[in-house]
């Protein structure tokens, strides 16, 4: 890809320092070494991240950010949000970096920001620096561009500080975590149940305990797969982001669809292996990490067991 962007440049250094994104959360994992080459190139500077509610505690907990704003992304037509919102982004900030680069950021730049001395860098038309065109440009690199074009050099970030909560759970020694579920407005990105009994079937053959996790969305997914292997242990609804974290670092492999704690698992370099379909482009969303790897079918449902347990292995699962 061929950049055709100029690297910001100004010989005051900035002061106040937006950065958008409002998740999921698997974007947000994606984002984690954008996060840390902004913090270090903004040191000095005052860091804000502008998310949604479901992930501003956490955020508050990671070492990046002097602030966590949450943005409600209430309807248009609510006034006094929309006001809010518009104090929001008007509170000094000398320059924004868009990563969602989504149709209601860039409506923030057209409705809020545009015609302000902000220095605005995203996808939206008239930003003082427009990004390139990412087609085919993985999601975390993406961000990482973002970044450079504001100035920053490339940072991979230091994940330790997550995982830090116990999750109090009673499960066995060894044991991994298969995530059945997946955003509920697309469930054509799910493997089907019988494919995941059929891998804890391969994973018990190996002396290791699979795990059912997800929210209270994946239920019907995880019941299925209980229906089929009913000696998979379910912590559906059970663990935090946080302790979801401390839950994957210590497992020997992770498998699931195209969701957001594949990509977590995959960013702390556990094995873990992403089962894609049509909907999902490995090029702009495979899983980034040391030990990620995917299968990637047309069907997902074409997908077998065995190429994900050779994938697993490939690896580094023992």
């Amino acid at each position: 890809m061929t950049l055709d962007s100029t690297p910001y440049t100004s010989k005051q250094p900035a002061r106040h320092i937006l950065v958008i994104k409002h998740g999921a959360l698997g974007d947000i994992i994606q984002a984690m070494d954008a996060f840390a080459s902004l913090r270090s190139a903004h040191k000095d500077d005052y860091l804000a991240v502008l998310t949604t509610k479901p992930f501003a505690q956490w955020l508050e907990a990671s070492p990046y950010f002097d602030a966590v704003l949450v943005d409600d992304r209430a309807p248009f037509y609510n006034l006094l949000a929309w006001l809010r919102l518009r104090n929001m982004l008007r509170s000094g900030w000398s320059r924004i970096y868009d990563f969602q680069c989504s149709s209601r950021t860039s409506r923030y730049f057209r409705h809020i920001i545009k015609g302000t001395k902000i220095d605005f860098i995203g996808k939206a038309k008239g930003a003082s620096h427009p990004l390139p065109n990412f087609t085919g440009v993985n999601n975390r690199d993406r961000m990482l561009i973002t970044a450079e074009i504001g100035g920053c050099s490339r940072t991979q970030a230091d994940l330790s500080w997550m995982g830090q909560t116990p999750h109090e759970l009673d499960i066995p020694p060894r044991y991994a975590v298969l995530l059945p579920g997946c955003s509920p407005a697309k469930p054509s990105k799910r493997w089907p149940a019988t494919g995941f009994a059929s891998l804890a079937k391969l994973l018990q053959d190996k002396g290791i305990t699979p795990i059912l996790a997800g929210t209270h969305h994946d239920h019907s997914a995880i019941a299925d797969v209980q229906a089929l292997n009913p000696d998979t242990i379910s912590i559906m609804g059970k663990t935090n982001i946080d302790q979801l974290s401390t839950l994957l670092r210590a497992a020997a492999a992770v498998c699931g669809n195209d969701t957001g704690p594949v990509f977590l698992a995959a960013r702390m370099d556990i094995p873990t292996v992403m089962v894609m379909g049509s909907d999902t482009d490995p090029s702009m969303s495979a899983p980034i990490g040391a030990k990620a790897g995917f299968v990637h079918q047309d069907d997902i449902a074409d997908v077998t067991p065995l190429e994900v347990m050779t994938a697993l292995s490939r690896c580094g699962l023992k």
